[in-house]
């Protein structure tokens, strides 16, 4: 993995954690030989993000998204807000989207339809209309 192609990868899931979540954690290199960036919440605790030897087209995104929303859950939780993220459209207090990938892209989609609601990292900013990839 080469250290800028997983730093793009994961900044596309940023935009879309600046979109639309409250809580942005702080990314730092490990401290030790960990494969990956260190995601810290404002609570202090750290998860790592990394990702695996697939790379077929839109995998190693999905699964960067996956962890990043593993994370944002977490933070989310701590801080005392709605642990939904991100928000499903047709379902906004029910369930997150899912990180998926359709026809070899990465997009997040409504776990209960499978409906997409976006690629990941065009998630529009809360308020805006979704747009489907």
């Amino acid at each position: 993995m080469s250290d800028d192609e997983f730093a793009r990868v994961l900044e596309t899931v940023l935009r879309d954690l600046r979109a639309q979540c409250s809580v942005q954690p702080d990314v730092r290199e490990p401290e030790d030989d960990y494969p990956g960036l260190m995601l810290h919440a404002p609570d202090g605790s750290g998860q790592g993000v990394y990702w695996g030897p697939d790379d077929r087209p839109g995998v190693r995104l999905a699964e960067v998204a996956d962890q990043v929303q593993e994370w944002a859950v977490e933070a989310l939780w701590t801080e005392g807000e709605s642990a939904v993220w991100p928000r499903c459209p047709a379902h906004p207090a029910s369930h997150p989207a899912a990180a998926t990938v359709v026809e070899g892209v990465a997009v997040w989609v409504c776990p209960k339809t499978g409906v997409s609601v976006s690629r990941i990292g065009e998630l529009p900013p809360l308020g805006d209309t979704v747009r489907t990839p």
